[in-house]
This record gives structure tokens, sequence and C-alpha cells, in this order.
């Protein structure tokens, strides 16, 4: 009699031996059975229900890792019952799932940088490690480093036991380390398609979407209408913020894995974008916002009145605008700030910030805030211009309404609104307008635009009207940002690009992540330690010049800081069962709402640290320890809903037959448990 069975499984007839079950039959022929209590070395346990399977002619659904199989069963793993209640099965698992899949600040993140696992890195002092993690998203992270507004410590959860991690002055700590060894951390590229890209802008957004391309074999032409490379970033952000030979030497890099890079090339004069679409195989636009906003006030045309980013653009090249001694900057974002402060360097006695709000509603980083007023800017809060006045054409004054805060606008900011009759005259020689900037349409007619003028992309695949056109960055959609969306967009943009050169369509679907409910509370078991502080320049010193303000962490200080992480992402992410079925069966993860078990975390055990929130039930941790390891120490304690998993310790040499064991870390399928 044979000891071999056949059988079908989703069409494909396979043979098993006898005695196998249906998971292990599947397995042994490259199908894939969904489960998340099932162990090679363990009996079947069915604990997690998301093995089912429907089988021809049975009403019911069979655990796979129970069923045996037999000679010409059919058995569909993919059935609309078996999914709906694995489905099923998921929804209830993840609705008392309070894990944190990515940290919240990678989440933050526009471009979504593993922070936490750079930040790590550079607390173990493997420096170029986390240059390599940084730079599988950001192409010049020393830059960006000095400069991002950083939204990921906005949602660090460090702030509930005191301060944000000092997450982008690390990234540019270990840019500049590696830099500084001459180790260039450079990618692999694929082997060349014969594909070509031409990539209007050089900015952040353009430079980010050519380090991606060209990691993918295609051939790159970067077209930029200045005189060097590097857009907003060194045209629109001063020296004393980021050094141009930082941002030299990261574009330098692009340059070396073969972009090409075409400068002084306008659009519309030196070529056009037909030229481009004939030339290349796809082209992406990532011009940037270089034109300044107006704020529609009488005296706008008056010599000495300067847009925000004209302004800086002219201070970058070198030029001296003629603004006087007496100026003022209309604006509360980081553009006026950076204005201010750079005609206060360019000599002038008395610099003004008009704002029509309050400091608590400005939408400048505080430090930029605090800075300037260390370097003697006056903050004219609740005043917005009326009109600004001249003489023989020339700026004299600006007269100022008077505002207070009325009601809360759209964004939760009060609205400003004038106070009738009061006004302020102030006595100026120029005036900078720092409101806001736009894209410049010209060469660009033919692609179609949104209500705002700016180029309308998909936000998905980047492509604009035209086929093969694709916009990422400030010229796109919504319109100017931060640096780091612009890099985000251009990642994405890469990608989509990328398929459509292979002449493919790249399924989107936003990945179904847990998220983290946090309280206070939860926070009071840590020790304090402040954020170190990054060391500058004295005010009285730096307002002169336009040296670079922060003298850098040293290596000691930042592996100190690095170690504030509290690492709330989770440790097995990248191979978790759980978050990897929830996603494929598109789970609503907050379907089932209710009672929470009270989760709690572990580390008495010295060797192994266990989160009882990421922890499923699932009883492998404990099947390991006592049928495989033998040793018995973990149970399943309580019944029903209370049901948690502990340790039972009975002498001083479980810890050291734990730490040398490992069996049920390496079976936990959901990273509940680690080694610490």
């Amino acid at each position: 009699m044979s000891d071999k069975i056949k059988l079908i499984i989703d069409g494909k007839e396979i043979t098993a031996d006898k005695g196998d079950t249906v998971l292990i039959a599947a397995e042994k022929n490259g199908i894939e059975i969904p489960n998340l209590c099932y162990l090679k070395e363990l009996s079947p346990y069915g604990a997690c229900g998301m093995c089912v399977v429907e089988m021809e002619g049975s009403p019911k659904l069979l655990r796979a890792c129970s069923q045996k199989v037999s000679e010409g069963m059919v058995i569909n793993t993919m059935g609309e019952r078996a999914l709906k209640a694995r489905r099923l099965a998921l929804e209830l698992i993840m609705g008392d799932h309070k894990g944190d899949c990515i940290g919240p600040c990678s989440l933050n993140c526009p471009a979504h940088t593993d922070c936490q696992k750079y930040v790590k890195e550079i607390g173990e002092g493997k420096f170029t490690e986390a240059v390599k993690t940084i730079k599988e998203v950001i192409s010049l992270p020393a830059s960006i480093g000095r400069v991002c507004p950083h939204p990921c410590e906005t949602a660090c959860r460090r702030q509930h036991v005191e301060e944000p991690i000092s997450i982008a002055y690390l990234k540019a700590f270990a840019a500049d380390e590696v830099l500084k060894s001459g180790n260039h951390v450079l990618p692999e590229k694929k082997a060349p398609t014969g594909k070509t890209v031409g990539i209007i802008g050089g900015g952040p957004a353009g430079l980010s979407a050519a380090f991606k391309l060209i990691q993918q074999g295609h051939s790159v032409t970067i077209y930029d209408k200045m005189p060097k490379m590097g857009g907003m970033l060194r045209y629109g952000i001063p020296e004393y913020r980021l050094p141009k030979a930082v941002l030299d030497n990261e574009i330098e890099e692009i340059r070396s894995l073969g972009v090409e890079m075409i400068n002084n090339c306008t659009l519309g004069k030196d070529i056009t974008l037909s030229d481009l679409r004939e030339k290349h195989d796809a082209v992406l636009v990532a011009n940037g916002a270089w034109k300044s906003s107006s704020i529609r006030c009488p005296g706008e045309e008056l010599e000495g009145v300067f847009g925000g980013i004209d302004f800086l653009r002219a201070a970058s090249l070198g030029e001296k605008p003629d603004i006087g001694e007496k100026t003022a900057v209309v604006g509360g974002g980081n553009t006026a700030m950076d204005a201010c402060r750079t005609a206060i360097r360019l000599g002038a006695k008395e610099v003004s910030i008009i704002y029509r709000r309050t400091r608590d509603e400005m939408p400048a980083e505080d430090i930029e805030i605090e800075e300037a007023m260390e370097e003697g800017v006056v903050f004219r809060f609740l005043t917005n211009p009326a009109e600004i006045t001249g003489e023989n054409g020339r700026v004299t004054a600006v007269k100022l309404q008077v505002m207070r805060l009325g009601e809360p606008d759209e964004k939760g900011r009060r609205s400003p609104v004038p106070v009738e009759g009061e006004f302020i005259t102030l006595p100026l020689d120029s005036i900078i307008i720092a409101a806001g900037q736009k894209n410049d349409p010209a060469g660009f007619e033919e692609i179609e635009t949104t209500n705002r003028g700016t180029i309308l992309a998909d936000e998905i695949t980047y492509m604009t009207s035209i086929p093969g056109v694709f916009a990422a960055g400030d010229t796109t959609n919504s319109g100017a940002s931060i640096a780091i969306k612009a890099i985000a967009e251009a990642n994405e943009a890469a990608k989509y690009i990328d398929a459509y050169l292979d002449g493919i369509e790249l399924p989107f679907r936003r990945p179904v992540i847990s998220e983290r409910d946090v309280t206070e509370d939860m926070f009071t078991e840590y020790e304090k330690h402040p954020r170190i502080k990054m060391p500058q320049r004295a005010p009285e010193e730096r307002r002169n010049d336009f040296e670079e303000i922060n003298l850098g962490f040293t290596e000691e200080k930042a592996v100190e800081e690095a170690k504030r992480c509290l690492s709330c992402g989770c440790h097995d992410y990248g191979n978790c069962k759980l978050i990897k079925y929830a996603d494929a069966y598109c789970t609503d993860c907050k379907k089932f709402k209710g009672e929470y078990h009270k989760g709690f975390k572990e580390t008495k055990l010295e060797v192994i640290f266990r989160d009882q929130n990421k922890c499923i039930l699932c009883g492998l941790c404990v099947r390991a320890c006592e049928d495989i390891a033998k040793q018995g120490i973990l149970g399943l304690v309580g019944r029903g809903f209370d049901t948690v998993i502990r340790p039972e310790f009975r002498n001083t040499d479980i810890k050291a037959i734990c730490k040398d064991c490992k069996k049920c870390v390496e079976a936990c399928p959901t990273g509940a448990l680690k080694l610490i």
C-alpha cells in the first residue's frame, strides 16, 4: 500500500505523505496557507483560526493545521468563506492589539524615513550604517538634517518624558561624520536599461528623483536655470543655516553616480518641454516655487519692496540688495525668519517682523523665532500692512493696521480681525514680503493646472495630463511646502516613472499598520534625561556674518542623545506575520472596539523583554518552552478575556537557560518578545 496521497489544492494536483496535515502538504508544495500559531516542531493547536480552508463536499471550514490529507480531497485555500473567516479572525486580534508597527517619528515624516533605526545605529556608534539607512530615503542627509523643520520630532514620544529626541541634528551629525571620513555611502546601480529621464529642476525634489532613478539603471539628466544645483536649498536658505560647501559635497555624490547636470538652462528659452519629451523616455517637472506671493497691498510697486524668495536668492548669489538701515519683513514662516536674519547680516540697523497674529500662531519654528530675537529682530505681532507709502517712487514707511484675534479658522488658528480705526506708521527704507511663494508657469503651458495655478499631478502616480510627463514637489497640486515633503513626492514619482519605463502598472493600497494610543501616565517609569542642546555661536558674534551658527554635536553627545530613544516602533515589524496577513486581507484594525487588555511590559527575566500589548495569545511561546526547550517556564495565567502569559521563576539558573535558549522569542509571530 502506497504511503503517498494525491490531492488538489487551489487547482494544483500535489502529492503528500500519508499522515501529513493539509498545512504541511501545502507547505511542501510551495503553497502558503496563513497561520499564526503553527510551528512544525509542535503539535497542532488551532488557536488563531487563520489556517481555515474549504474542502469540496464539506459544509464546514477545516483547520489546515490539524486536518489530515486524504486521497482525492479537493482544497480551496482562497474561497470566499475562508477569506471571510480569516478577515474576521484578524479583525478580532487587531482590535486588541496595541503595539506600534512603526515609530510615530517615521509615520510623521512625509518621506517615512526610518528614524528609529538610524537613531539606534547612531546610539551604537554605527554612523556609516546610519547614513545607509537615511539614504534609503534621503539623498542629502547632511543638508536636510540642518534645515528640516522635523515633523518627526513633533511626534516623538520622548516628549512625554521631557523633550523629543534631536532627530534632525543627529541625521546631520552622522552624515557629517561620514563626509569627513571620505567613506562615501553610495548605493548600488542596476544594469543600464537604455531608458533616459529628463528632470527639470535641480532642487531637493529633482536631485532626490535623480538619485532614485539612476539606481534603477536609467540615464538621468537634470536641467536647472540657476548657476548651480540645489534649488531652494542653495538659493532660499541662508549660508548660516546650510553651508553651501556641505550641499556641494552631497550634490557631487549624486553626480558621481552618473547623473548629468546641466545648469544655466531655462525652460522656454534654452530648451522646451517638447524638446525634452523628444529627447527622453520620461520627464519629471520639479522646478519648485520661485515666485514670491503678493499681499495685494497698495504701494507694493515701489522701489525698496522685495519678495522674500527674491531677496534671499539675491543674497545667496552674493548680491547686496539695497535695503537701507530700516527694514521690515512681512510674514510668520521660516522664510520670513531667514529674511529678517539675513537683513541683519547685510547691515540693517533696525529689522522688524510684521505678523498679523500672535507668536502662538506663527508657523515658523520656535528655535528660528528665538534665534531671530536673540539677534535683535523686533517682532510686531497683531499688525498687518494696510499701505506701503513712499516718496519719489521709493519706500519711506508702512501703515500698519492693528489686529485682534477673532474666531479660529479652518486650520484651528484664530482669525485676525482689524481693529477699526487703529493704525501704526512704521518708518522704513525697505520692506520684504515673505508671505508665501508660487510656481512660475512659463514653459509649462501645455500641462493642465489646478485652480491655484500649480501643475496638476496624479496624487498616486504623479503623472501629469501629458503621458510620460510627471511632476513632484513645490510646483504641483497644493504648492510650496517643506523640503522633506518635496523629497517624499520625488521618491514616489521616481517609483512610478521606473514602472512606466518598464511598461507596468503599480497597484496602490495603503498598508495596514497598528498604532498605539498613548497617555502621559504610560511614561512615568522612565528616568528623565534632558535633550542635548545644540551648541551655538553667540548672537552678538553670529549676527555679523554668514558662518554656520550651529557648532554641531561631538560624537559623545550624539551617542548620548541617540540613546534617549524609546524605540517605539516594533523591532520585528519586517518579519511580523500578524501585520503581513492584516495587510494582505485589508483588515479594518478598528472595526471591533471595546475593552482592551491592560497591557504591560515585563523585563524581570532580564534576558527577554515581553510587551503584552503585542501578544495575541497564540500560545507558541508557552508550548515552545514546554515541548521544545523542556523547561515550562512560561504559562497561560487566568481565564477567558483576562488570560495573560507569565513566566514562573524557580531558581537563578533559569536566567542562564533563557539566555542560551531563545526558543520562545524565535517562535513569537508578532514581536511581543525580544532579547534584551
